[in-house]
């Protein structure tokens, strides 16, 4: 997949089949659209195109928006890839950009720099200065400037009623069920592995501390989770906890794995760990060692959960 970070740098021999939008998540229903943008170039007549934005338009456009957003940029580009997608623009998105009127836009970027044969889009995608231009603009301005205009159905985005907002609030909640199934596949954090207290080591259960630089991105709600991730080849499966540990008078918040049947040194290395299922809480435990026998007994419900996977 090439990757272009700006609308003016792209360039391509071909004509563009064309859609847009944050896919933040990449969920089933963004894979509903990317499909129909993958199937429109398999006669290599044309080039897909995914025209992104970084950052979140609602970071720039809402003074106190305090959105997390399910995917780092570098998964956003990982997911977008392994679906297929041939061209990626990740455009900086700034109040400039947002004040561009619905028909500059489409004259300027989708014709004159993208050369766009058909855009393929949601039925109540709005765009242009203020969101005031909808699907209907839009395909006045195709039959104006001579491209296609898809649109998916309302019946076909109800279908699978999923959206990057249902998402968020389900991980929130920490249903990871619900998030994962709405995602079509299982939500992951990636970071890289630094050192911690080690209070793991003196108790029995090590654990790996992952440090997410992204700020922006959405951590699940405290507690303690079944977790796997891909390490040195294999799948391992472990337990997670998110939280300020507060047995140990802990402040900062801190996100740990232990794998199981796994001793490996894994500090410096990036990690991603997909969150397979919630088991309980943040508690604060009167002792060091009734911390020790509660993660015992969550040791023994996730070899449950994972027997029957």
């Amino acid at each position: 997949m090439k990757i272009f970070h700006s609308i003016k740098d792209f360039s391509s021999p071909k004509k563009t089949i064309l859609t847009l939008g944050t896919f933040d998540g990449v969920h089933i229903g963004h894979k509903k659209i990317l499909e129909k943008v993958i199937q429109n170039t398999l006669d290599e007549k044309y080039e897909s195109l995914v025209l992104t934005f970084f950052p979140h338009p609602r970071m720039i456009l809402q003074e106190r928006s305090e959105i997390k957003l399910l995917n780092t940029i570098t998964e956003k580009i990982n997911l977008l890839e392994q679906l297929g997608i041939q061209n990626l623009v990740i455009h900086p998105f700034d109040e400039s950009f947002s004040r561009l009127t619905a028909e500059d836009f489409v004259k300027k970027v989708l014709v004159d720099q993208f050369k766009i044969h058909k855009i393929i889009i949601g039925y109540d995608h709005r765009f242009g200065r203020n969101r005031t231009a909808d699907i209907h603009n839009l395909i006045e301005f195709g039959e104006k400037y001579g491209f296609e205009v898809e649109q998916i159905s309302a019946q076909e985005i109800n279908d699978i009623s999923v959206s990057s907002t249902k998402i968020r609030n389900a991980i929130q909640e920490g249903n990871m069920y619900l998030a994962n199934k709405y995602l079509g596949y299982d939500y992951f954090l990636t970071g890289t592995v630094i050192k911690g207290k080690q209070l793991g080591r003196t108790i029995g259960f090590p654990t790996a501390n992952l440090n997410i630089e992204e700020d922006y991105k959405l951590i699940p709600q405290k507690g303690v989770y079944i977790v796997s991730s891909q390490l040195n080849g294999e799948k391992v499966f472990g337990m997670m906890n998110i939280g300020l540990n507060p047995t140990v008078g802990g402040e900062k918040l801190s996100v740990e794995i232990h794998y199981l049947n796994f001793n490996a040194d894994l500090y410096n290395q990036q990690v991603s760990v997909s969150i397979l299922k919630r088991i309980r809480g943040e508690e604060k435990f009167d002792s060091v060692d009734l911390l020790k026998a509660q993660i015992e007994k969550d040791k023994i419900q996730t070899l449950s959960y994972l027997e029957n996977l």
